[in-house]
């Protein structure tokens, strides 16, 4: 079997100014690569309701990005979140601005997000559950693990992203593994290609 070609992936594939949306069980790990691969190490916002049960893990997140520049808060429900996405959207003072969101956007509140990403020129990265989506985001991503027999047990980064949904451009999916040593993301052609 022959071994898999790599290749770098020079600019992350979320524009900026506008709010993407990403689901599967990878989410979580495609959100701090997006934090990761962002300009300039900028600072970013990580919002959620405070009764979500789990919560990302700024130990695990350590080696895609530096952890200090980001603030996780915690709101009451999901208009909370939302406020306070939109708000920081609008200001720009983040490069990117995480929003996990329990139920789905009416086409309204997903505008109101659009606009206020366009004026701060801040990405936003809305977490949806399975099968829910809004009208309004830019691209939305599904990304699941994908099972490596070639690479060590300990080694479970290997992961596909597919796009489902994309207003400017083609729709596809990438196996794509994170490189923590060089700190950036790698695609992985299937083996023997």
């Amino acid at each position: 079997m022959a071994k898999p070609t790599i290749y770098q992936i020079t600019a992350f594939p979320l524009r900026p100014g506008r709010v993407h949306e990403v689901g599967g069980p990878a989410a979580a790990a495609f959100a701090a690569v997006c934090i990761g691969q962002g300009k300039d190490a900028a600072a970013s916002l990580w919002v959620r309701e405070g009764w979500l049960p789990d919560m990302a893990n700024p130990a695990a997140l350590q080696s895609y990005f530096d952890v200090s520049t980001m603030v996780m808060a915690q709101t009451g429900g999901q208009i909370d979140t939302l406020a306070v996405a939109e708000e920081a959207l609008r200001d720009g003072a983040v490069g990117h601005v995480i929003v996990e969101l329990t139920a789905p956007l009416s086409l309204r509140e997903g505008r109101r997000l659009q606009l206020a990403a366009q004026a701060g020129q801040s990405t936003g990265l809305c977490l949806i559950p399975e099968g829910m989506g809004s009208n309004a985001a830019e691209t939305r991503w599904h990304c699941t693990q994908v099972p490596d027999p070639d690479s060590p047990p300990e080694d479970s980064t290997l992961q596909c992203w597919r796009i489902t949904k994309n207003k400017s451009g083609t729709l596809g999916a990438w196996h794509v593994r994170w490189d923590q040593s060089a700190r950036r993301l790698v695609v992985v052609s299937a083996s023997g290609e």
